[in-house]
């Protein structure tokens, strides 16, 4: 009697593990590193291994390459996945290459997202690399100079793998659907939307083939549409990571297509980033930055306009909302350009971080209380109102002591150009009024006299009490302003 598991069909192998390329001559793409006299290439031919970092997109031949050394090396093959494997693991691994070595052996050790290990756990394989017990081969899709351990880092040659172009995709869907479903025929616009929902990852290119190979089964279809497409496949997001080189290369996108005043570039990558899922209200924050930090001045209407398009999203939500991004992200495209504002206020903080606490000038004070009136607060203060055209021309407000700074300096562009002209007309009158009656003395030259006064007759000068303060409170109309 037959056994009951024997008519159990064995697990089929993956498709991608079946198109897994037995040798370089099979990789797709990577020519930059793979063709001939390139770095990878002449890696593999001078039969010499060296420790490396495999840096890319997932789907991109990463793992495929660490094995096709291990065979073109003749050397152990360890593979870890920094997802599953812990200081035990690595402790495992170090134990199969000693084991290795000692039967006249080299062992090439494959970390997997190698970014996922803390520093303890990368810091672990820096002794058996720099004895030469494992040749180390760590792939990530995340930027090694962030998320490697410089240690590690400096040991090893970081290689920048790139996704699948359309050339390479077509030819890996030619091999694919040969190996797979020779008799399915696809129709050209059905098999340019496959490639596209694939978005350059080879292996997700072969599981989208094998799902289709499936559907096409099911519903006992001959030949693939682009309808089909869409109908069979679950909407595939496009490659994107919210905390990782995607999410931040896109966002520094989007903002250098603003600055660079490209309204199709930057609605572009507005779209690319609602697409793959990033927070719209984060969006939005970033839109309210580049009006303050490249706009500024030269259309304060540009700061109105973000703001008002993240209360509108807030109120309506997706998809709606959406469209008052894209509205603000245009108009920030669009408007006139100055970060003269943002560099007046960086040099301003780094002057007051590293200068004294200069005192504010004796006729800048307010002067609530008698005391305060008699060390000549507020003193020789020309009220800007009472001024003609509403400007003390020749007055100072900078500590005494201090130059002008001329931090601010606006951009011909935009309202930023008036602006420039009205502060260069002030600076003419405050010219001329000092020429005429001369500089204005320095301000604050009884302070001394003041202060010892104050030391001779207690805290509330000559013949002041207490309750002299409120009135003089109640003469200055409610103390501070």
């Amino acid at each position: 009697m037959a056994d009951l598991f024997d008519t159990i069909e064995p697990p089929r192998v993956p498709l991608a593990e079946r198109m897994r390329p037995r040798s370089l001559d099979e990789v797709a793409g990577q020519a930059h590193l793979l063709g001939p006299g390139k770095p990878l290439r002449l890696a593999f031919e001078s039969g010499r291994p060296h420790s490396m970092i495999l840096w890319g997109p997932p789907g991109v031949g990463k793992t495929t390459l660490a094995r096709l050394m291990a065979l073109g090396f003749d050397a152990e093959f360890i593979a870890l996945s920094a997802v599953f494997s812990g200081v035990k693991e690595i402790r495992e691994a170090i134990q199969q290459a000693q084991a290795a070595k000692a039967r006249g052996r080299h062992t090439l050790l494959f970390v997997d997202e190698v970014h996922r290990f803390n520093k303890g756990q990368q810091d672990a394989f820096l002794p058996y690399v720099e004895q030469g017990l494992v040749t180390f081969i760590g792939a990530t899709t995340e930027n090694p100079s962030f998320e490697v351990n410089s240690a590690l880092l400096s040991r090893a040659a970081v290689y920048v793998l790139e996704a699948l172009d359309a050339e390479a995709m077509e030819r890996l869907f030619e091999r694919a659907r040969t190996l797979a479903c020779p008799e399915l025929d696809f129709e050209p616009a059905a098999r340019e939307r496959l490639i596209g929902f694939a978005d350059g990852d080879a292996r997700r290119l072969m599981n989208l083939i094998e799902q289709l190979q499936v559907a096409a089964e099911t519903a006992g279809l001959g030949a693939v549409t682009p309808a089909f497409v869409d109908q069979a496949l679950a909407r595939n997001l496009r490659r994107f990571d919210k905390g990782g080189e995607a999410f931040y290369d896109q966002i520094s996108a989007l903002h250098k297509s603003v600055r660079g005043s490209d309204p199709d570039a930057s609605l572009y990558w507005l779209c690319r980033m609602l697409d793959g899922g990033a927070d719209p209200l984060y969006l939005g924050r970033r839109l309210i930055r580049m009006a303050v930090e490249d706009i500024g001045l030269a259309d304060p209407r540009a700061l109105e306009m973000a703001l008002s398009a993240v209360a509108t999203y807030e109120r309506l939500g997706s998809p709606e909302g959406e469209l008052a991004l894209a509205q603000a992200t245009i108009f920030l495209a669009c408007a006139a350009k100055s970060n003269a504002a943002y560099k007046a206020y960086n040099a301003a903080r780094a002057f007051v971080a590293k200068d004294a606490s200069r005192p504010v000038p004796l006729h800048l004070r307010n002067a609530p209380t008698k005391l305060m009136k008699s060390l000549d607060y507020g003193k020789a203060y020309r009220y800007a109102h009472d001024e003609p055209d509403a400007y003390a021309a020749g007055e100072r407000y900078l500590p005494d002591g201090m130059d002008p700074p001329g931090w601010y300096q606006p951009t011909p562009r935009g309202m930023e150009g008036r602006i420039a002209e009205k502060l260069a007309r002030l600076r003419d009158l405050d010219a001329a009024a000092q020429s005429a009656v001369g500089t204005r003395p320095e301000h604050g030259v009884k302070r001394a006299d003041a202060a010892m006064s104050v030391s001779r007759h207690g805290p509330h000068g000559p013949g002041d009490t207490g309750d002299q303060g409120d009135e003089g409170l109640s003469e200055a109309g409610g103390g501070r302003p």
